[in-house]
């Protein structure tokens, strides 16, 4: 069974279907058709199931996706300030802060004035921080290679794609650069 629940992770308020992961369910009942065949309903389903497993695994590590996508941001090197980050990630600036606030107290970052506009903070990746990249990069992968285990190499490819050209024209962050 699942319900509906509110959860807070890492400063962030949402709703989510609680999805019994050890939990055995002796019987269960199948969706309605009309459920199934909508696909937007199936991706929705599969999303929620996929970031409870996420959040799990990353909290069991120590972190949040939330701090991984930020790593991963930094990792790239062009989006050092906090507004930068924020708003690459659609992160809200005040709960980036909260989780900037996490990483720097794991010295995974730091976080400096900037000497050209000292109203700005640069954030920048630790050694320590890219330690941590790397096991959470693969922990992302761990978690992708067992939630999609059902589907051969061609057709993850194939869902990647699909999902991508999706992401590109429903996600400005997504789209190609200009």
């Amino acid at each position: 069974m699942s319900s509906t629940i509110i959860q807070i992770h890492y400063r962030m308020r949402y709703t989510n279907f609680a999805m019994a992961l050890d939990m055995k369910i002796h019987k269960v009942s199948r969706l309605p058709s009309e459920l199934m065949d909508s696909t937007s309903f199936l991706l929705k389903r599969l999303g929620f199931g996929a970031k409870a497993r996420s959040f799990a695994a990353f909290e069991q590590a120590g972190h949040s996706p939330y701090q991984y996508a930020v790593l991963a941001a930094l990792d790239e090197g062009h989006r050092e300030t906090q507004a930068a980050i924020a708003d690459t990630l659609g992160y809200d600036r005040s709960q980036l802060v909260g989780i900037l606030d996490e990483l720097e107290e794991q010295h995974l970052i730091e976080r400096r004035r900037d000497t050209a506009d000292r109203r700005r903070h640069l954030v920048v990746l630790t050694p320590d921080g890219k330690k941590a990249l790397a096991k959470l990069r693969s922990l992302s992968k761990k978690l992708d290679d067992e939630y999609f285990a059902p589907l051969d190499h061609e057709e993850r490819e194939e869902l990647h794609r699909l999902l991508f050209k999706l992401a590109e024209r429903h996600d400005p962050r997504c789209a190609p650069p200009t």
